[in-house]
């Protein structure tokens, strides 16, 4: 495989509403990112990956667009905007914009125009249909709940939207919007970005006739035509939101050959603490066979085909040391567990902001405290079919996407040293103790232990290109695997539990030393290692 620049990178995501504040009206803003920018240096991060900043209403925080080349208000301006990837870039730092391109606001000049009248010529902008039996087209239905058609009075017809109804979806089958969406995207590459995230990417191949939405036939040759025609042409990072890939799709998107994307966000093992055919509000524990099935099914399916996407958190998912950790006894001990056994796997890691000092999620009492549009939606759905409000707080305390929004906890000053002013989110409470300012100070801390692991991937040829080789799959306790490259060979031995327990490593080697451990004094004899509560070692072994 062709070695490219980011396969050595490390991705930091920003959610900018909750980032920093420059400005203390209580919202994250682009002036308090550029503010932060040593602190993203020192940590090691190459590449900023920025949530939805552009002109919205804001239904779904950003995610609903009403002008591409614009910058939402509260956010600052185009020159701030430049001045970000400007100072970003003095720093080694690039910035990949998060781009919807499934659908826009409601609020978008061409939304507009469209709903005028059946013969606008922006009419087929959008996905339009009339009524079957005097009710919706069909079953389709919104993430969001409910249908994901949307009667339109003016017109008598519905138009479509799979996520909220201020997010109408745009009509891929129209090669008008293909165009307007090309042009905007060399508009942010001729500023010089570092490349795209692309939104739930995988439904513009849409057949809403046929209740196709995702990976839809026409897909792949709609992004091989957008990379010929857009980023294809500049040396960046493309990843794209692929809810329903498989190792096998993943590779259509992703192969080199293909001129497709970079990489893609497969979520197999985001899904494994749902119940089996319900949503992800039905919990149940993780199996850890089943997660180390997974990992071992991308890492090897992929290698030297396509590029793994490493993450445990984004935006819209709950905090990792929350959700598979343990974060009270073991905060720490668990929160540099899951950092190493993800960030020296093949691919490029991600890291969303707060990951790196150990943020938990956040338990409020009441549904009005939160914010986030899914949350609410889920709320009343599911008051109105029986559950218990003490019965869906606890589904919204595991995986409610607020729990990745509370804002950045800087300091332990008032609101975190986010704002002076009200935030937007409350803050979690725990700030005073979990912040920036003594995970810097503290050299134990979970934010120096993702320090050392950057520089390891930036060190050792192995972490990036080796091959990788699952070790133990039976045992429910530990994780545990090797990488290799030609004479380089790292162990990684995990407890994945608040119990003792031990793994014995039982191939012939000369000798071995530790590299990294979130314990002080971790063994080094490999037939017999002790392993206590959530304790990671990765060993080089001399062959």
């Amino acid at each position: 495989m062709e070695k490219k620049w980011w396969h050595n990178s490390v991705v930091y995501q920003i959610y900018p509403r909750s980032f920093m504040d420059s400005n203390q009206d209580g919202i994250g803003d682009l002036n308090g990112i550029i503010e932060k920018l040593d602190y993203l240096k020192l940590l090691g991060i190459d590449v900023i990956w920025l949530s939805p900043v552009y002109k919205s209403p804001n239904d779904d925080n950003g995610y609903d667009i009403s002008d591409y080349c614009d910058i939402m208000e509260e956010f600052g301006t185009m020159e701030d905007m430049d001045l970000l990837i400007s100072e970003a870039n003095d720093k080694g730092i690039k910035i990949v914009m998060d781009l919807v391109v499934n659908h826009t606001s409601d609020e978008h000049p061409w939304f507009i125009e469209s709903r005028k009248s059946k013969d606008n010529p922006y009419r087929d902008y959008y996905v339009w249909r009339d009524p079957v039996q005097n009710a919706e087209p069909n079953g389709l239905q919104s993430v969001f709940s409910g249908s994901a058609w949307e009667f339109d009075e003016e017109t008598g017809q519905y138009f479509l939207h799979l996520f909220s109804k201020r997010q109408p979806d745009l009509n891929w089958e129209n090669p008008k919007v293909h165009e307007e969406v090309y042009n905007m995207m060399n508009f942010w590459l001729d500023k010089g970005i570092g490349g795209f995230r692309m939104d739930v990417i995988d439904l513009i191949g849409k057949l809403p006739d046929q209740e196709i939405t995702g990976n839809g036939p026409k897909l792949h040759q709609y992004l091989q035509e957008m990379n010929s025609k857009t980023f294809g042409n500049h040396d960046v990072l493309t990843v794209g939101e692929t809810w329903g890939a498989t190792p096998e799709i993943a590779k259509l998107y992703s192969d080199p050959e293909r001129n497709e994307l970079s990489m893609v966000f497969q979520f197999e093992h985001i899904s494994l603490d749902q119940q089996e055919g319900k949503e992800k509000w039905d919990l149940k524990p993780l199996n850890l066979l089943d997660l180390k099935a997974v990992f071992n099914k991308w890492q090897t399916q992929l290698d030297g085909k396509a590029w793994n996407s490493l993450f445990w958190n984004n935006h819209d998912l709950p905090r990792i040391v929350s959700r598979w950790g343990n974060d009270q006894e073991y905060r720490k001990e668990s929160a540099k567990m899951l950092a190493t056994i993800l960030h020296l796997m093949q691919g490029t890691p991600y890291i969303y902001q707060g990951e790196e000092i150990g943020m938990t999620n956040v338990r409020f009492d009441k549904i009005t405290d939160y914010d986030d549009i899914e949350t609410r939606n889920m709320y009343h759905d599911r008051i109105s079919k029986g559950y218990s409000h003490e019965e869906i707080m606890e589904s919204i305390y595991t995986k409610g996407r607020d729990n990745a929004r509370t804002p950045m906890q800087w300091s332990e000053s008032e609101h975190g040293g986010f704002t002076s002013g009200t935030p937007w989110l409350s803050l979690n409470p725990n700030y005073k103790e979990i912040n920036v300012s003594e995970s810097i100070k503290d050299q134990s801390s979970i934010f120096h232990h993702y320090r050392k692991l950057i520089e390891l991937r930036k060190q050792l040829p192995v972490i990036v290109y080796g091959s990788f080789d699952m070790l133990a799959a039976d045992d429910e306790n530990v994780f545990a695997y090797t990488r290799e490259l030609e004479d380089e060979k790292l162990l990684i031995v995990a407890n994945f539990t608040s119990n003792k327990t031990s793994f014995h490593y039982t191939e012939q080697y000369e000798d071995a030393t530790i590299l990294l451990s979130n314990y002080e004094e971790s063994g080094l004899q490999l037939d017999s290692i002790n392993l206590r509560p959530y304790e990671a070692i990765v060993y080089k072994i001399k062959l």
